[in-house]
């Protein structure tokens, strides 16, 4: 197979017929569209209408309480009922058709963009094995993966020295003990606040970090290629390995490796009984956070051109570019050695506005929403009139004095990564929008890689 520019190999006769399938499966899905919206205008009319009813009553209700959210829910019930209606006495097969395209256009696109679109990782080298090892282990995070994947005997089997967290011990603490004690290794299996404190022993000692996904969502092990299902199999990081360095970024003086969020998210994660009941918490203090009665935004910032920011419902604060499809979960990054903090932040100032949010949001369009905006900067600061800013910094809860500076570490921290790992994070390996992949598959049509992406030097340390 021949090799494409900036080292990609060229695309063989697979996966350009799998390009040519997925263009032309999407041609045909837009072909029944387009035939059911001249037969039928009315009904296809209709549903879009009774979708945007069924929003705007379910945002009422989620804000508002009593009288007002029963009557909201039953509008909303009114209206879903009303689409599912139009969808079964429509075309069933059309409708079959339409969705079955779509999804074979989307697997063969993805077998015939492949990886092209990957960022080549900065600075990745194979390393040998670790010669003292440490794997710190939170037993409480993700409800007990480091006993359910029995994590201190797989560490032992592998030469790893594991250290259980007991109640009342402090982590920082237990991470420096381990380099004082030799360890040119050290390894965390919990959550990503977990992560970020020990990643901070790690860069301040400049020692490579091993990340054990062994917590609730694991994005930081996600963005890094790591199967997270998988949680024995990172710990063959700690024998032969690739290492590289990536970003960290800092609120203040406190590392965090994902991102920092100030706002409505922020206020309901600092409620009693949200890890418990995340929608029944949510639900509970809409109508305060949201609501006519809700207090305007106290947050103060500078926008990407230097004017000061606005009212907003949220802001997130990210170590390196998120790509955000929806609010919940935060997505994933394409990579972590931008050098550059991901800034996001979304503006709701009439109804209307939570309306559009949601409809975008439901359809994985959040960029498009005209309140929302997204930018990069090394630097970010946050200003409020109140004494305590609620910010929620990897999953947990914090209240701290403003102002809140934030800035990047770049190439702060050494990972280490399985040689078998899967090395990329979705947001690498998937298009950014359908332009980008329509632009992908006809190169690969063309027998060129999807995309030429340069590589840029590895980082210097921080």
């Amino acid at each position: 197979m021949a090799v494409g520019t900036a080292g990609r190999t060229r695309p063989g006769p697979g996966r350009r017929l799998a390009a040519a399938g997925a263009l032309l499966a999407a041609l045909a899905a837009i072909a029944l569209v387009v035939v059911a919206l001249v037969q039928d205008p009315l009904r296809l009319a209709a549903a879009p209408l009774l979708v945007g009813i069924a929003v705007a009553a379910g945002w009422t209700a989620l804000v508002r309480r009593g009288a007002w959210r029963v009557a909201a829910c039953t509008v909303a019930l009114l209206a879903l009922v009303g689409v599912v209606l139009l969808v079964v006495t429509a075309s069933v097969l059309r409708t079959v058709g339409v969705v079955v395209l779509v999804l074979v256009a989307a697997g063969l696109a993805r077998v015939a963009l492949g990886r092209d679109l990957v960022p080549e990782p900065s600075g990745l080298r194979p390393v040998p094995a670790a010669g003292h090892g440490v794997l710190l282990m939170n037993p409480r995070s993700g409800g007990g993966k480091v006993a359910r994947f029995g994590l201190e005997d797989e560490a032992l089997r592998r030469g790893v020295t594991p250290v259980v967290l007991e109640p009342g011990d402090d982590l920082r603490a237990l991470a420096e003990a381990a380099v004082a004690q030799g360890a040119d290794v050290l390894g965390m299996a919990g959550g990503d606040g977990s992560q970020a404190l020990v990643a901070d022993v790690a860069r301040r000692h400049d020692l490579p970090l091993v990340v054990v996904p062994a917590g609730t969502r694991n994005h930081f092990a996600l963005d890094l290629g790591l199967d997270r299902d998988d949680v024995v199999a990172a710990l063959d990081a700690f024998g032969p390995a690739l290492e590289r360095r990536i970003d960290l970024a800092v609120l203040g003086d406190r590392v965090f490796v994902n991102n920092a969020s100030l706002g409505v998210y922020a206020g309901v994660v600092q409620s009693e009984g949200y890890r418990d009941a995340k929608l029944a918490t949510t639900a509970r203090m809409a109508p305060d956070l949201l609501g006519p009665g809700a207090e305007g935004s106290h947050l103060r910032f500078r926008g990407p051109d230097g004017e000061v920011g606005g009212p907003v419902a949220m802001v997130l604060v990210s170590n390196g570019d998120y790509r955000l499809d929806r609010l919940d979960g935060f997505g994933t990054r394409a990579r972590l050695d931008g050098g550059v903090l991901g800034l996001v932040t979304v503006r709701v100032e009439r109804g209307r506005d939570v309306t559009e949010m949601l409809a975008a949001q439901a359809t994985g369009r959040l960029r498009s929403f005209h309140g929302y905006r997204q930018w990069n900067a090394p630097e970010f600061e946050v200003d409020s009139d109140k004494p305590l800013v609620e910010v929620g910094v990897d999953g947990e809860a914090l209240r701290l004095p403003p102002p809140l500076r934030f800035r990047v570490l770049p190439g702060a921290l050494r990972v280490r990564v399985p040689v078998a790992s899967p090395g990329a994070a979705p947001a690498a390996v998937a298009p950014a929008g359908p332009a980008e992949a329509i632009v992908g598959l006809v190169r690969v049509l063309r027998g060129r890689p999807a995309q030429r992406l340069p590589v840029r030097p590895a980082p210097t340390g921080a």
